[in-house]
């Protein structure tokens, strides 16, 4: 090769090399931050509401008052709107009767959901929501609504978070990232006996996924007074992804202090002794000393009581004292995301919670409490199969 070629192999070498790194600087639109507001981006957002079922480019709010009046679902707020007409808020809910499912959202192509905004009537314990990547048949997020929000025991508290915000009266928001490379379809069941109405919308972004990009998973568990005072927040977890976050309501059925248990993560191998063993149920969350906070009357009395908190990545939200009339259970919930330390495993996952108290003599109490949890995740696909949903009447508060 002589010298005229040598250096022409080296340009075009040299361009390909910056291409490449022109393509890997490219801005998706995913991942915001305040650090990259102000970037570009040939990402497209899209949203997906009642109002706009598919989410397409300048279909939104085009349901008729007068001539899709009665159609269900279609202009279910015809009444309100029929002085007002075309585009005034026509069907800004669906309804989903009893035992019927709803697909909710359906998107093709490659991109990410950025935000879930939803509020839904009923009971939050029989709607299930449910996410599907790709080409599945099996959901990668299947749980009561209230439960994936935080909110296990179907009773409202304010929760403030990076990953989930609720707010008054009952708006769910979900700022989990969720990529897919095909298609997603989100679906809603309602389980009760009654219709429930849904307001809800869907944030997304279309854009390219990368390689790396895990796909998002949650999974619901509950233990009702379990004789082994063990409960498995997750099992089965098979592949390569890493656990973001957990949230868990427990309802004490003894008197006491309830949070002793240790939380138990077996990863990669791991059968009788776990990689990380943590130090009692209110150190996972975040908290200290029973949750409590102590302070003195003005005449000296020392008052100890729970202090609920809700932050960016931890939080005991939901201290439900009971009413001392029907509502006689003292129930709790509480979050901690993995955010910022998402715990890796390579080939599988199991996570458990002791259900631990006190008794006399300085002696822990196996208890048997009611314990709802909620897992998320990231892995790549397929995943296991996961369990058999709990009936309806195993998902009832009560």
């Amino acid at each position: 090769m002589n010298l005229k070629n040598l250096l022409s192999c080296f340009i075009l070498l040299l361009l390909a090399n910056q291409l490449s790194a022109q393509k890997q600087n490219t801005f998706n639109g995913l991942d915001m931050n305040m650090g990259n507001l102000s970037r570009l981006s040939d990402a497209q957002t899209r949203s997906i509401s009642p109002e706009n079922f598919t989410g397409a480019k300048g279909k939104g709010g085009m349901a008729d008052p007068v001539r899709q009046k009665g159609q269900r679902n279609v202009a279910n707020a015809a009444m309100a709107s029929r002085d007002l007409g075309l585009g005034w808020k026509v069907n800004p809910f669906i309804t989903i009767n009893a035992k019927e499912t709803i697909t909710i959202a359906e998107i093709s192509g490659s991109g990410a959901i950025q935000h879930i905004w939803m509020t839904p009537t009923g009971n939050w314990n029989f709607s299930i929501i449910r996410f599907y990547w790709d080409d599945e048949t099996e959901p990668s997020v299947e749980a009561p609504v209230g439960a994936f929000f935080g909110m296990g025991w179907g009773r409202y508290s304010p929760l403030n978070s990076m990953a989930v915000t609720v707010n008054p009266g009952s708006a769910f928001n979900s700022y989990w990232k969720m990529p897919f490379r095909k298609k997603c379809r989100i679906t809603m069941e309602n389980i009760d006996e009654r219709p429930m109405n849904l307001y809800y919308q869907v944030d997304y972004t279309l854009t390219d996924v990368g390689e790396d990009e895990a796909y998002f998973h949650a999974q619901f568990r509950r233990s009702r007074h379990n004789a082994s005072s063990l409960h498995t927040i997750v099992d089965g977890i098979k592949g390569k992804g890493h656990y973001v976050g957990t949230y868990m309501g427990i309802g004490v059925t003894n008197n006491g202090w309830w949070g002793e248990g240790e939380l138990k993560f077996f990863m990669d191998g791991d059968k009788d002794y776990a990689t990380i063993v943590g130090t009692g149920t209110e150190d996972y969350f975040c908290g200290s000393y029973n949750f409590d906070s102590r302070k003195k009357t003005a005449s000296g009395v020392e008052i100890v009581d729970y202090t609920e908190f809700t932050t960016p990545f931890a939080g005991l939200h939901q201290v439900l004292r009971g009413d001392g009339h029907y509502e006689v259970s003292q129930r709790f919930g509480m979050y901690r995301w993995h955010v910022m330390d998402p715990i890796r495993f390579d080939k599988d996952l199991k996570i458990t919670v002791q259900d631990l108290g006190w008794r006399s003599e300085g002696r822990y109490l196996a208890q048997r409490s009611d314990i709802i949890t909620v897992a998320y995740w990231y892995q790549r696909e397929p995943h296991a199969r996961f369990p058999k949903l709990p009936s309806k009447d195993e998902l009832e508060v009560n």
